[in-house]
């Protein structure tokens, strides 16, 4: 439903979906605390019918959706302008590498502000085989914002300096209000070991679940009390599953895609992430919000979040005897895990808040939209 309010800024978000993910969620959380600013209208459009977060649908705002034909859709440009036309935003802003690309010559043509706001990882690949860094290649020159959410990951995109920012992910605490108990979560997945250990990311090339898993076989070869979860999308495949050795399984609970991912994470000792590139992720903000130590994979934005020896530990890339050992030592000393959980949470509340978050992208767009 459209929006009468009198309002300084339209805005205009773009994203290629709202599937389970980080961008994902901080467009998302970002959205529901713009809604309160009477000062702020916006339109969301959307290419892909793949909608996680539904919450979005009881924001009372227009959805546009572009649903591309084929991979390469010529028509979605004409699409897009006219729905530009026709809303007149001050700012157009993109999400991710397939947006960034549509939105460049629409803001051209109609005279838009263009926030470019695709850099969300850290890429340690070669870069001409990555195609996020060669769309940014394209598109950067047209961006009059390049907003990242790790300085890592402007630095490997080569984004230039002179209009490019950093704006870390944000947690709204009012997330965990109403997660279930730890024990009823527990008689769901019918874990009745000592400890629980996970790692909360998607099942994919960019996550390294290999590492993961032979880590948790490691502990399991000197001790039997502990579970292992693994959450989101592609976690409960054959795939995943193929990594674990059959004797094993018991000790694992491979719980695919959760909606209610708050509720699960509290139920955990240590959250983990092993990874090959990251920005700044949104399960190691989840995890410290919740009050977990972390063990993850040092590299890209994951090093501007987790402070090594204060709010968990940072591992080398792909070394599981490592990221065991880190483990291992969290699960033999309970004040340790209960200190490094509070200094995380303390961090989150002083540096990744979603209210911190919010002021920083609305100061960036006052002072875009002044300039």
């Amino acid at each position: 439903m459209k929006n009468n309010r009198k309002t300084a800024i339209r805005l205009f978000f773009a994203i290629d979906c709202l599937a389970s993910g980080g961008k994902e969620r901080r467009l998302v959380e970002l959205m529901k605390t713009l809604r309160s600013d009477p000062e702020i209208d916006f339109e969301l459009v959307i290419m892909s019918n793949d909608i996680h977060y539904g919450e979005v649908f009881d924001l009372g705002i227009n959805i546009n959706y572009i649903i591309r034909k084929k991979r390469k859709d010529l028509s979605a440009f004409r699409e897009l302008y006219k729905i530009c036309k026709r809303y007149k935003p001050d700012i157009i802003h993109c999400w991710d590498s397939m947006t960034a690309v549509y939105c460049a010559p629409v803001c051209k043509l109609l005279n838009i502000k263009y926030v470019n706001g695709m850099v969300i990882d850290a890429p340690a690949k070669k870069k001409l085989q990555y195609k996020p860094w060669l769309r940014a290649r394209f598109v950067f020159p047209f961006a009059d914002l390049i907003i990242g959410n790790s300085k890592a990951g402007l630095i490997a995109y080569n984004a230039p300096s002179v209009k490019s920012v950093v704006i870390y992910n944000g947690f709204n605490f009012n997330r965990i209000n109403n997660i279930r108990s730890a024990q009823e979560v527990r008689t769901e997945l019918n874990i009745n070991t000592e400890f629980i250990v996970g790692m909360v990311a998607t099942y994919s090339e960019f996550k390294d679940y290999p590492t993961y898993f032979k880590a948790a076989q490691l502990l399991l070869g000197r001790r039997n009390d502990i579970t292992f979860l693994a959450i989101g999308k592609n976690t409960d495949s054959e795939l995943s599953r193929g990594h674990i050795d059959e004797n094993l399984l018991e000790h694992f609970r491979l719980l695919g895609k959760k909606s209610d991912i708050e509720s699960y994470i509290n139920i955990l000792d240590i959250g983990v992430l092993a990874t090959f590139t990251e920005g700044i992720s949104n399960s190691i903000l989840e995890y410290m919000a919740l009050g977990k130590p972390v063990v993850a994979t040092a590299g890209g934005g994951t090093n501007e979040i987790v402070k090594d020896q204060g709010t968990g530990f940072l591992v080398g890339s792909s070394d599981p005897e490592e990221l065991a050992g880190k483990i291992s030592i969290l699960l033999d000393d309970s004040k340790l895990r209960t200190r490094m959980g509070q200094n995380g949470k303390d961090r989150i509340h002083d540096t990744f808040s979603i209210e911190t978050m919010t002021e920083k992208y609305l100061s960036e767009y006052k002072k875009l939209l002044s300039n």
